[in-house]
This record gives C-alpha cells, sequence and structure tokens, in this order.
C-alpha cells in the first residue's frame, strides 16, 4: 500500500526518529479523534472506556484478547456471486481521519457519488489493532448500504497474534478480510500456515477472505503464495497492480500478474492505483481491461490519496475494449526453474501420484514427473508445465502438506498432512520489490 509523503525523504537519523515519533503521536490521537466523532455525528453510540469499540475499543498499539469461534458465522451472506463483497468498486481507507475528515456522513456521500459499494478499511497492523475499525462505524456504514471489508498488514513475526487481529475485525461486523501481506512474509511459510489455520479456526472455514499481495508472482520466488491461496487460504486474490509505481502500462501489468496469479485458482479482483494520480485515459484503460479478463470487482489504493480527477475517472462510464483481447496464456515451467510456483506444481504432480520432492526446485525427478503425467494424460512428453499440462495438473486438489523447520514447533494441521522441511526456494531472494517500500505498514513516516 501507499505510505505518506509528509516526510518521506527522512532517513535514520536521531531527528528523523523524532520526527516519526511526532507524527506517529498526532495521527494516532488524531484517528482515534476523527472516528468517534465521526461516528457520534453518524448517530452510533460510542463506548466511553477509552476507545471506539463496543466496549471502549483499542488503540492501534494494542493486542486483541484471544476469541473463540462465534457459533454463527456471516458467512452464508456471501454464499453466492451476487453477495461476493469483491465483486463490486471498492475504495481502500488507510487513516480514515484522513479520508474526507474522518467524517462519515461525508464519506458516505461520496461514496454513493462515485459509485463505491465496498470500504477496505485498515483495521490492524501486526499484532495491533486499530481503533478507527469497530462495529460502530461498520454499523453506520451498513445501514447507508455499504459493505465493510477490514485489511491488516501482516509480518509474520507473531502469526497466532495477527490472526486474532484478523478476527476481531470480523468480529466488529466486517463483511470480508483483505490479508496485506508483503515483502515480511518472503521465506515464512511455517508463520504463513500458523496464520491462516489460526485464522480460519477463528472466523470459519467460509468467510471471505482475499490475499493483497505482489502482483508479479514470479518477482518473489520465496512469497507462499501456495499456503495464502492454497487449500483453507484465501478464496480470493487482489494483487496490487499499480502500474504506474510499478513503471509499466496498463496492458503490460495485467498480462504479467494474469500468466502467473491465474495458476493458484483463485478469482482475481484487481487493485489499482489513483494514488500519485496517473492520467485519466489509464485508470479508465484499467477499468476496462478488469472487463476484458473477466474480473466482476475493481478496488483503488487509496481514498485520502484520490482527487476529484481520480474519482471522477474511476467513476466516468466506460465501455468494452474495442479488438482487444485479453492474453490468455499460464506460465511455462521447465529445468532449472524455482520458487513458490514450482510448489504449487510439485504439491499437484505429487496429488497425481508422482513420487517426487517438495522443494521449489524444478530439477530432473520434477522433470521426469512432468513427462510421466504428460504421457498418462495423452500430452506430449516435453517436461515443460505449459498451458496444457497446467490445465491438466490443476484438476487435481494440491496435496495437503505442513511446513517445519528445525528447531521450530511443529505446525498443527490435519493429520493425514504430509510433514515436509521448509521448500529450498523460501530462501530465495526477491528478483525486484515491483511496488517499491512497504506500503500501508505501520503508521505514516
Amino acid at each position: 500500500m501507499r505510505v505518506d509523503r509528509g516526510i518521506r525523504g527522512c532517513r535514520a537519523s536521531q531527528s528523523c526518529w523524532f520526527r516519526r515519533l511526532v507524527v506517529t503521536f498526532v495521527l494516532t490521537a488524531a484517528m482515534t479523534a476523527a472516528v468517534t466523532g465521526s461516528a457520534t455525528a453518524a448517530g452510533v453510540g460510542v463506548g466511553v472506556s477509552g476507545g471506539t469499540g463496543p466496549s471502549g475499543g483499542t488503540s492501534p498499539t494494542s493486542r486483541p484478547k484471544p476469541k473463540r469461534k462465534p457459533a454463527a458465522r456471516p458467512e452464508t451472506r456471501h454464499s453466492t456471486a451476487a453477495n461476493n463483497p469483491f465483486a463490486t468498486r471498492g475504495m481502500w481507507v488507510w487513516l480514515l481521519s484522513q479520508s474526507d475528515g474522518g467524517n462519515l456522513s461525508a464519506l458516505v456521500a461520496d461514496a454513493h457519488r462515485y459509485g463505491v459499494t465496498t470500504l477496505y478499511i485498515k483495521s490492524g497492523d501486526g499484532s495491533s489493532t486499530w481503533s478507527q475499525f469497530n462495529s460502530q462505524v461498520v454499523a453506520a456504514l451498513h445501514s447507508n448500504g455499504l459493505r465493510v471489508c477490514a485489511w491488516q498488514y501482516v509480518y509474520g513475526v507473531h502469526p497466532v497474534n495477527e490472526a486474532q487481529v484478523g478476527a476481531a475485525a470480523v468480529a466488529a461486523g466486517a463483511d470480508c478480510l483483505a490479508i496485506d501481506a508483503e515483502s515480511q512474509y518472503e521465506g515464512r511459510y511455517v508463520q504463513a500456515q500458523t496464520y491462516i489455520a489460526t485464522l480460519r479456526e477463528l472466523i470459519g472455514a467460509n468467510f471471505p477472505l482475499a490475499l493483497a499481495g505482489f502482483p508479479y508472482v514470479d518477482y518473489h520466488p520465496a512469497f507462499p503464495y501456495s499456503v495464502m491461496l492454497g487449500p483453507g487460504g484465501a478464496q480470493y486474490n487482489a494483487p496490487q497492480m499499480y502500474w504506474a509505481d510499478i513503471g509499466t502500462t496498463v496492458d503490460a501489468a495485467y498480462s504479467h500478474t494474469y500468466e502467473f496469479n491465474r495458476l493458484y485458482g483463485r478469482p482475481i479482483y484487481p487493485l489499482g492505483q489513483v494514488f500519485d494520480h496517473p492520467r485519466i485515459n489509464q485508470i479508465k484503460r484499467f477499468r476496462s481491461m478488469s472487463r476484458s479478463y473477466g474480473a466482476t470487482g475493481v478496488s483503488w489504493w487509496d481514498w485520502q490519496d484520490a482527487n476529484l480527477s481520480d474519482w471522477t475517472a474511476l467513476s466516468q462510464s466506460v465501455g468494452t475494449l474495442t479488438g482487444f483481447i485479453a492474453d490468455p496464456s499460464m506460465a511455462t515451467l521447465g529445468i532449472r526453474a524455482r520458487g513458490d510456483v514450482v510448489v504449487w506444481a510439485q504439491e499437484h504432480l505429487v496429488s497425481a501420484g508422482q513420487r517426487i520432492a517438495i522443494d521449489g526446485a524444478f530439477g530432473p525427478a520434477t522433470q521426469a514427473a512432468v513427462e510421466n503425467f504428460q504421457v498418462a494424460h495423452g500430452l506430449p512428453a516435453t517436461g515443460l508445465i505449459d498451458q496444457a499440462t497446467w490445465q491438466a495438473l490443476l484438476r487435481f486438489a494440491p496435496a495437503r502438506v505442513r511446513w517445519t523447520q528445525r528447531g521450530k514447533r511443529t505446525v498443527a494441521t490435519l493429520a493425514s498432512a504430509r510433514a515436509l522441511p521448509v521448500p529450498k526456494s523460501a530462501t530465495l531472494p526477491a528478483k525486484r520489490n515491483e511496488i517499491p517500500g512497504s506500503f500501508g505498514a505501520g503508521l505514516p513516516r
């Protein structure tokens, strides 16, 4: 996500540390005050024991208490595509106090004016809940016909606590939850599995969950996409396709993102940018292209950075691109390929009956397994996982595994799951960070 630019040029000096501390204190206080005031203005009751939650809430630095799984979950509301909160026009809110000044009435009016039906509001950072996301604010937005999706920035340092933060937002009435996991989760397979397993235990197996991460999977071979988007993980994929920040075109961003993200078999809901104010025709093309690629919903980062031109561009009517055909390709894997996409392929090969290691390295054994699979399914035995091979392979469910690390406690999962060491590819460095900085992490720096 996008960092505030107020002190962007500040580096790691003592004076900069003090400036960050002051900004953090002021913004935290302003955020809580603005949300409390706007909730009251909207006719919402506010707790009086130190915050804005139903029992006084929590500050952005507090840790939620562990919660038991509720007796009844709201997932039945999202059992059909028509009720899918991700299949809408959405806008992301980082700091509510800096989005229409935290005034809920103004927020609602602008959402209706520009056709936004889902608000993605930050609800937590690491092990800390954010008081701007609470049941009163959610209820006020619901009463005005808006859906509210919580989003949390996660680091993988305390995955159980992060899962509890996510569950706290669901308990506050969120219609969906988005996971903003970026570079901090690279290589952390065990932590990702702990986070996902704990979160699902708390919120239920069917509650709408999306991963909002790096769009270019091949740039991040150590990121555990196969866990976050795998069995029991997020049902939806909302890659951060910030074409202008990446330094590419809208067309190239779509082609590259879909080529690799299709492999994980989750519906893709593009997350575009209005920060830094890209050209209006680019914003409109991003919207039109989403239709060409079959996306039924698009969201935008972010409310506090959008100006009138941005709002107009994302709400004006756009047609279908004439003469444009979406790139239908899926990434081809071959000998010497490495990374999580290889892990994903190996998990499917194992399910298909091939006896190979799941290590994220496409070596001779994996190549032989691919050839055997191709012969068994009437495909040319090339040893390459091309589009036809992927399509046959993805008919099999991925093997259920539990990742372990020496000296660490084993992750609890299904008794039938295979215990495996973290794949070797988990140590690979990122090729490039296509969205510079940890956008959305912590408070503005």
